[in-house]
Formats: structure tokens, sequence, C-alpha cells
């Protein structure tokens, strides 16, 4: 189904000037050039050390246009970040981590800032430059993000293969995705989760550790010039040292991962059916076994749009035949999601990254589950449903189905079904005609649910009023799942 996106067309997650990070290859501007060549051997030395490359090249196609030969293993430096980088919206708390031993982490949220004047006094110095920094560049972030894609496609264009071709709604995500992981340098448990998982992700791009260090310097040259009335060497410094460790831990974890698993899956469409005139059910056949568990989802690439991948939720738990279904909804200018939906047919090869996500069902407890899905974002809710009555359990599961009509009520069925056969089940269709997001109030009329695990996937709008009605009906955060606000599984595109 669609994934982790926001109501925009095609939008991936992601996130992305003057470096110093010394470069690979020289720049294709002389300008500054003995500047940059003391910057650039002042700073050699912090650069992290690596363990190993990706190895995303080996498999990468040739539209890619990825190196043929595995390139030797270098001192790591911080690589372009992807355009499929979830910028999260929530604490850490709101989501809780119940990770299924033997697969990746879920990918952690990382929280908004909010630093109290006693937490600002415990704040490392680095991060108080750090935020510092960031203060000063929200105001002209579209700048910022131009002036680094420039840097970056200038001096290291052989870089620019990784990137789609349009970058239109990659633009912002990028820098985002760096910066937001740069200010939260002090919260370790959630920052190194994160980088973790955008460290393993990045191996389906061809990302290897020597395109770091061109990232780096691009997006210190960028703050460098837009903090330009703030700018020090201290401040240069701890930039230096907080992208240094960002990219050590997702250079790490790529090459640990790069034992264990492909950096892609090929899979062959083997069934397409189009429920409604912009929803249909894609279903895939990998190349090779694709390890997930149910609510977990994925990003997937088709052939008509190279290095553009999207998010799609798993629409059922694991199956025993290996194959794998999503629920996409064609959205206006959607590139992806219009492919899937109208152009894919049985015999066109997909690409899938690996699973990721943190909406699954802790069978260590026997807690309800409280179900809330809107439009597609009913896939990783049936999936669930699956979920348990494979695990043999009798715990109750409601579930709300929430549409703006009874078209949009494309899989009911299938949910009804699973009803007449599970008891423990119950599910009930929420149809507002009028899209004023009724789903979260039609739960208050039910309940109590105060044993209960909430499950949650739909729209952005949906998710967050869902998640305030589960709350003020005293659902606590740690009992509420779902995928971040920024990369829904359900809109699509």
């Amino acid at each position: 189904m669609d994934a982790p996106t926001t109501t925009s067309a095609d939008n991936g997650t992601s996130g992305g000037g003057d470096g110093w990070f010394t470069p690979h290859k020289q720049p294709a501007s002389t300008s500054g050039s003995e500047q940059e060549t003391a910057e650039g051997s002042r700073l050699a030395a912090l650069r992290p050390v690596g363990r190993g490359t990706t190895g995303a090249e080996a498999n990468t196609p040739s539209q890619e246009t990825a190196p043929a030969a595995r390139a030797e293993p270098t001192p790591p430096i911080p690589a372009p970040v992807s355009p499929d980088i979830p910028i999260p919206a929530l604490a850490p708390h709101d989501i809780p981590k119940r990770t299924p031993e033997g697969l990746p982490p879920s990918e952690p949220r990382l929280p908004p800032q909010r630093t109290t004047p006693a937490q600002a006094q415990q704040a490392s110095p680095d991060a108080l430059l750090i935020r510092r920094t960031m203060a000063e560049v929200a105001p002209v972030a579209d700048k910022v993000t131009s002036y680094f894609y420039a840097l970056l496609f200038v001096r290291h264009p052989d870089l620019r293969s990784l990137f789609p071709a349009a970058m239109d709604t990659q633009r912002d995500r990028l820098l985002k995705a760096l910066l937001t992981a740069a200010e939260h340098i002090d919260n370790t448990p959630v920052l190194v989760d994160y980088l973790q998982n955008l460290g393993r992700g990045h191996r389906k791009y061809g990302t290897r550790p020597e395109h770091y260090p061109a990232v780096g310097e691009c997006l210190i040259g960028a703050l460098n010039k837009y903090a330009a009335q703030i700018w020090s060497p201290e401040l240069e410094a701890a930039w230096v040292r907080t992208y240094t460790t960002i990219s050590q831990v997702m250079i790490d974890a790529a090459a640990v991962d790069e034992l264990r698993a492909p950096a892609w899956w090929y899979a062959e469409v083997v069934s397409h059916d189009l429920r409604t005139p912009d929803v249909a059910v894609v279903t895939v056949r990998p190349d090779q076994p694709y390890p997930f568990l149910a609510g977990q989802y994925t990003s997937l690439e088709t052939p008509w749009w190279p290095r553009i991948w999207r998010h799609y939720s798993f629409a059922s738990a694991p199956r025993s035949d290996g194959l794998l279904s999503f629920h996409v909804k064609a959205v206006p200018a959607g590139w992806v999601s219009n492919a899937l939906v109208h152009r894919a047919r049985p015999g066109d090869i997909l690409r899938l990254g690996p699973p990721t996500g943190s909406m699954t069902v802790d069978h260590t407890t026997d807690s309800g589950l409280l179900c809330l899905g809107g439009g597609t974002g009913i896939a990783p809710i049936k999936a669930l449903v699956e979920d348990v009555a494979e695990h043999g359990e009798r715990r109750p599961v409601e579930v709300f189905y929430g549409a703006r009509t009874d078209h949009d009520l494309y899989d009911i069925d299938t949910m009804l079904r699973l009803q007449q056969s599970h008891p423990w089940l119950s599910v009930r269709a929420v149809i507002d005609q009028q899209a004023r997001v009724q789903l979260p109030e039609a739960i208050r009329r039910y309940g109590p649910w105060n044993e209960y695990d909430a499950f949650v996937s739909g729209p952005p709008g949906m998710i967050r009023s869902g998640v305030d009605a589960l709350r003020d009906i005293g659902i606590p955060w740690d009992r509420i799942r779902h995928d971040s606000v920024e990369e829904l599984v359900v809109v699509g595109d």
C-alpha cells in the first residue's frame, strides 16, 4: 500500500554547502582552491574510520550508472542522504520500539527540539553550537538547500547519478534529514538507531563510504555561507565532529548489513488487481527470500522512474509462497503511484529496498488491538490481523475502517471475510462524505480501550487526529503505534 509519504504528489522521504572533508575528485570549479586545500588538509584527520563498502554498486542496474567494480575501502566519510529519508516529527516515546529479533530495528522518531533552560545547561558544547547554527539558517532553509545541491553537483558531478533526474520533491528532504540528525547529536540512543536505519537504507542508492566526504564538504559550505554572521572556527569544528559521527554510524551499519542482506531485491509483478479507477493491489515475487513483519513497509522503485523510490506497506503477513502485496493509490502527478496503478502489469520487474517500520505486534503480551485504518491505510491493518491469526492468538482486535464514500471501502469484503473467520475480530466501516476525518471521533463511542494497543495508518491528517483522539480517551503514548506522519504508509505517490 502507499507508504510513508505526505499528501503531496510523489513525495519521497529524504533530507540533504562549502565543504571541507577532502573530496576524492577535484572540484569542477577552481575558485578559492587554495583556501579549500588548506581547510581540507586541516580537517582530513576527522574523517571517520571505514569498516568496508556498502557493496550496493555490485547490483546496481545499468540505468543507475553506478561503477561496475567495487571501490576499494577508503576512509569513509559522510554520504549523500538519499530521497527516502524519513523526517520524523514525534518524540521517541510516542512510537514504542518492539523490534522482532533477527530483523533490522524499526526507524525511530527524532524528537522535536524542546529545550528547557535545564536541558540547555546539560547540552554538550557541540550541540549548543549546532542548534545555534540551525536557528540562524532556519529562515533561509530553501536557499541553504539550493546552494548545497549546487555545490555538490558542480564540485562532484559523479554523484549526480545517485539522485533522481527530477529534484523538486527531493530537494528539501535531504538537507532536512542531515540537519535533523545533527541537531539531535546528544540523543545518542535515538540518534544511533535512526542513523543505522539510514545507513542500511542507503545501500540501495549505490551509496559508498567515499561519497560521504563530498556531502559533508558541501553541507558545511552551505552553512558557512548562510550562517556567516556567527560562523567561527569553533562552529566549524563542531559541525565537522558532528557530521563525522553521523557518517561513521551510517557507514558501519551499512557494512554490517552487507554481510547479511542484499542492497535490494528484484521482484516480478505476478498479479495486478485494479480495485477502483485509482487503487490497485499489486502482488510481486521477490528473487530472494524477503524477511519482514506484518505492519512494516518497504521502499519501491519502478523501471519507468529510475532512482525514484517510494514507500509502501505490506498488505499481508508473511506468506508461505513468499509473495508480497501492496495497496497503491494513484495520486495527482504521482510518478511512482500512477506507474504502479496504470502501467504495471504481470512480468514487470520492480526493485524493493529493505523492510522497516515500527508498527508491529508485540506477541509477548495479550493486549487487545485497536486499529484505525483510513483509505489504503487498511493494508497494514489487514496484515496485522493476519499476523494475530497466524500466531493462534485469541486477543480482541477492533478495526475501524475509514473512507469518504462506500466506493472507497475497496477492501471491505476482505476484512468482513476475516471477521467471519475469527470471532475475536470486529470490523466497523466509518464513512465521512464531507472528508472531515470523523474516524477518530467514532472510536470514542466504543470502548473502553484501556487495555488495548493502538495502531493508526492512513493519510497524515487522519494520523494526527487519530493519535490525538486516542490520547484524549486515555491511551498512553507507549501504546500507540504508527509510522512517521512524514512517512505515511497510505497516501502513496
